[in-house]
């Protein structure tokens, strides 16, 4: 078995929740499940975040043209069901099902179309950036789906491949990737260069975000982010230094 990931990094205007997320970079999409048939499409999305942007989320979930991962940039006519299955201040967890039209694809299609049965989908979504993780057979043809899933997205949507590689059950799923979000290592990288984790600071946070030109509560929000992800990998490779030196 292997693992692909990839990223769609949308365009603003092209989809409601990207526009939410990146007005509320506090605010997170993961997926809980996603199933897909040749006919249609279901699946659980689990957000997290500050209160306004878990209230702007859900409005964009409901929005009636917006149709879960379908590609199709024009009102694709397929019949669409959302569901709130949770709700709190800063929790939402959303259902959503939709058949296929003709002119209907997705991610999620694409993949059973080139790769497949048998395949294992995991999202996660921060600002613009949309991470795909597939669990596929080790023979799959991947090269094939991703020029076709270049074709359907277009212009107005970037893509980057992160990795292709055997199965790593000890992978935290998407924040161990090799690189963090642009955001967050800009923001980290600025706060090293302009002396922010010096003793004593030679800049606070509120100088720093004035600098970046973004809110205060966005710049701690991406630091803590990067910081988190960078203690864990650490920790998780010193684990396995540990183990194979025997203590």
């Amino acid at each position: 078995m292997r693992e692909f990931v990839f990223a769609l990094e949308y365009d603003p205007g092209t989809n409601p929740v990207a526009d939410v997320l990146e007005a509320n970079p506090d605010t997170t999409v993961r997926s809980l499940s996603c199933h897909v048939t040749p006919e249609s499409l279901w699946r659980v999305d689990h957000a997290t975040g500050s209160e306004a942007g878990i209230e702007a989320l859900e409005a964009a979930y409901r929005e009636p043209a917006y149709c879960a991962d379908c590609l199709v940039r024009d009102d694709c006519g397929a019949d669409c069901e959302t569901q709130i299955l949770d709700r709190s201040s800063d929790e939402l967890v959303v259902y959503t099902y939709w058949d296929r039209t003709d002119v209907c694809t997705s991610v999620p299609h694409l993949a059973l179309e080139y790769i497949g049965e048998g395949l294992l989908f995991e999202t996660y979504r921060e600002g613009r950036r949309y991470r795909w993780r597939i669990v596929l057979g080790s023979d799959a043809p991947i090269h094939d789906f991703f020029d076709a899933l270049g074709e359907e997205v277009g212009e107005c949507t970037g893509m980057e491949m992160l990795r292709l590689t055997d199965l790593d059950p000890d992978r935290d799923r998407f924040e161990s990737d090799d690189e963090l979000p642009p955001e967050q290592r800009d923001a980290l990288r600025a706060a090293v260069e302009r002396g922010y984790y010096e003793t004593p600071r030679r800049i606070d946070l509120s100088d720093l975000a004035d600098v970046l030109e973004i809110p205060r509560s966005t710049l701690s929000y991406r630091l803590r982010r990067a910081e988190a992800s960078l203690a864990t990998a650490f920790v998780d490779g010193d684990s396995l230094e540990a183990l194979a030196a025997g203590r």
